[in-house]
C-alpha cells in the first residue's frame, strides 16, 4: 500500500507529512517507557523483520497480491509508540533506498501503514485481552483479529485522503469499493503472519512481548496439556534472560535474512491491492517519477548485477541490514536519553534530600 508521489496533492501531502512528524515525535517520548536496554535491540529487530516479510507479496485475488503491513505485528511485539518508529524506519528505507513509496507522499505512507494501522490494532487488541482468557491462544487469537481489521482501515483512511486531495477525478464510492473490497482479503494474509510471529514469540519468551505485559492475570501458557503461569519478566541485570534475549535475537535476524534474501525470489509478481486499484481506476494518471528511481538498489535489485535472483537477494539482504542499523540505532539513542533522564531524576531526588 505504499503510496507513490503524484496520487495525493501536495497540500493534504504536506499535511500528513505535519501529522506524521508530530506522531513521531510522541512516539519518541512513547517509546522511552516502552523500551529498556534489554528490549531495544529487539525493536530494532522487528522493523527489520518487518521490511523483509514486507518483501513476500502474496496472492489474494486474480491479478492481485498483498503484503504486510506490520503495524498490528509491531504494536503487539513492541508497544504502539515503538510500533510507529518501526514502521517508520521501514518506510524510510524503503524510499530512500528502494525507491518504493514516493518521498513527497512519506508524511502519507506513514500516516496510513504507521500511525492507523498501530493505533487500530493495538487498540482492538487491547480491547480483546481484556474481555478474553489469559492464554497464548487467546493472545494469537486477539492479535489475527487486530491485524485482520488493520488492514481495511489503512485502505478507508487512503480513501479518506484521496477523497479530500486525490489528483485525479474518480468517483470516491468506486475507490472506497475497491480498496476496502481487496485489502480485507489482504488483511487475512496479515493476519495470518501477525498471529503465527506473535504465537512464536509468545511461546519461546512471552515476557518479551508487550501486548501480554500489565494483564490482571498472569499468561497462561500449555505444558504437557495442564495449563501454567508463563514465566515472569526477569531483571536486565540477570545474565539467563541476556543469552536468551540474544538467541531469540539471532534467531529472528537469520529468519529475516533467509526471507529477504532467498525466499523473496517467489514473492508474487502482481501489482499491490494499491497498485491495483490504481490501475483499474485511473488513480495513477498522475503519478511522478520517483526521486529516487536511479538509486542503485531501486525496485529491489542491486543495479548492474545481471542475475535477477542474485539482485534481488542482495537488495533484501542489504536493506534488513540498513533497517536494522538505523532502526537498532535509533532505539539505542532513545534508551540512553531515558537513563540520562532517570539519572539527573535520581541526581535532583538526592540533591533534595540533602538539603
Amino acid at each position: 500500500m505504499h503510496v507513490p508521489d503524484g496520487f495525493i496533492n501536495a497540500p493534504v501531502s504536506a499535511a500528513a507529512g505535519v501529522v506524521a512528524a508530530g506522531a513521531v515525535a510522541v512516539s519518541l517520548k512513547g517509546a522511552r517507557r516502552e523500551l529498556d536496554e534489554r528490549t531495544a535491540p529487539l525493536a530494532g529487530l522487528v522493523a527489520a523483520f518487518i521490511f523483509a516479510v514486507q518483501m513476500l507479496n502474496f496472492p489474494v485475488a486474480a491479478g492481485t497480491s498483498g503484503h504486510l503491513l506490520g503495524g498490528a505485528l509491531a504494536a503487539i511485539l513492541v508497544g504502539p509508540y515503538t510500533g510507529i518508529l518501526c514502521i517508520s524506519v521501514v518506510l524510510l528505507m524503503q524510499g530512500i533506498l528502494f525507491a518504493d513509496g514516493g518521498l513527497t507522499a512519506l508524511g502519507v505512507n506513514i500516516l496510513d501503514m504507521g500511525i492507523v494501522t498501530t493505533v487500530v490494532a493495538y487498540a482492538l487488541f487491547r480491547a480483546l485481552v481484556g474481555v478474553l482468557p489469559r492464554t497464548r491462544r487467546s493472545m494469537t487469537a486477539a492479535s489475527f483479529v487486530a491485524a485482520l481489521v488493520s488492514v481495511p482501515a489503512a485502505a478507508c483512511a487512503f480513501t479518506l485522503m484521496y477523497w479530500i486531495g486525490g489528483t485525479t477525478d474518480i468517483p470516491i464510492g468506486k475507490v472506497f469499493t475497491a480498496m476496502v473490497g481487496v485489502h480485507v482479503l489482504i488483511g487475512i494474509g496479515e493476519a495470518a503472519i501477525t498471529a503465527l510471529t506473535v504465537g512464536a514469540v509468545i511461546a519461546v519468551r512471552p515476557d518479551l512481548v508487550h501486548g501480554a505485559r500489565g494483564l490482571t492475570a498472569p499468561l497462561k501458557l500449555r505444558v504437557d496439556g495442564e495449563l501454567v503461569d508463563a514465566p515472569t519478566r526477569e531483571p536486565v541485570a540477570a545474565s539467563p534472560a541476556a543469552r536468551s534475549n540474544r538467541g531469540l535475537w539471532a534467531t529472528g535476524l537469520v529468519t529475516a535474512l533467509v526471507l529477504a534474501g532467498f525466499v523473496s525470489f517467489y514473492a508474487s509478481a502482481n501489482p499491490d491491492g494499491l497498485e491495483k486499484v490504481a490501475t483499474d481506476q485511473g488513480i495513477d494518471k498522475k503519478t511522478e517519477p520517483h526521486a529516487s528511481k536511479d538509486s542503485p538498489l531501486a525496485d529491489y535489485g542491486v543495479k548492474d548485477v545481471s542475475d535477477a535472483r542474485i539482485s534481488g537477494g542482495l537488495a533484501g539482504v542489504i536493506g534488513v541490514g540498513a533497517t536494522l542499523v538505523v532502526g537498532s540505532g535509533a532505539f539505542y539513542v532513545v534508551t540512553r536519553r531515558r537513563r540520562t533522564q532517570g539519572e539527573s531524576a535520581g541526581a535532583g531526588s538526592r540533591t533534595g534530600e540533602k538539603v
